[in-house]
């Protein structure tokens, strides 16, 4: 029997031995599921930020294409006004009276003098009698558009008073004017 009390100590202490084997083998497996879930934890919250910081970018990101397309169409907008308003102020000084023709005319060959003396004139047709008082050696009546177009006799210098041309000018040096009066 002394044989059988032996036995069972060393089963007795290999149990206990095991047991305590499978316990730490136990807290170490808790601990690392533990280290897992927190790692696991941590990487979702990063992810988290990650997906909340992204979405914050994106909104913006849309948020700042709307505001460039709406001042996009805005400023077409404003472009239509102004090219409305230039083809309208074309239009009246196309469509304007021979009697007031007449005087810009003459205004235009008065101030031309000290750049040209006796210039040759083109003028649009039907418009030479308009010029017929002004005293020019020459009057050429041509298609082209209302306004003159003054030359020197060895045509060297020339000078283009055609309305449209004029309107250009004067519209290119005031068009920040003109935009504030329109839009404010």
């Amino acid at each position: 029997m002394a044989l059988d009390n032996v036995v069972g100590q060393i089963l007795e202490g290999a149990n206990k031995e095991a047991a305590k084997l499978v316990q730490d083998a136990e807290k170490e497996r808790a601990e690392i599921l533990r280290q897992a879930d927190e790692s696991i934890a941590q990487k979702k919250k990063a992810q988290e930020k990650e997906l909340q910081a992204s979405l914050v970018r994106l909104k913006q990101q849309e948020l700042s294409s709307a505001e460039l397309e709406a001042k996009r169409i805005v400023l077409n907008a404003k472009k239509e006004v102004l090219d409305e308003a230039f083809r309208e102020t074309l239009k009246e000084l196309n469509a304007m009276p021979a009697s007031e023709r007449s005087k810009v005319y003459a205004r235009i060959v008065s101030r031309t003098q000290s750049v040209i003396m006796n210039p040759k004139v083109y003028c649009p047709k039907g418009d030479a009698s308009l010029l017929g008082s002004l005293g020019v050696r020459s009057v050429i009546e041509r298609d082209m558009e209302p306004g003159l177009i003054l030359e020197s006799e060895d045509g060297s210098i020339s000078l283009d008073y055609r309305f449209k041309t004029i309107l250009e000018g004067v519209w290119e040096k005031e068009l920040k004017n003109v935009s504030n009066v329109l839009f404010g």
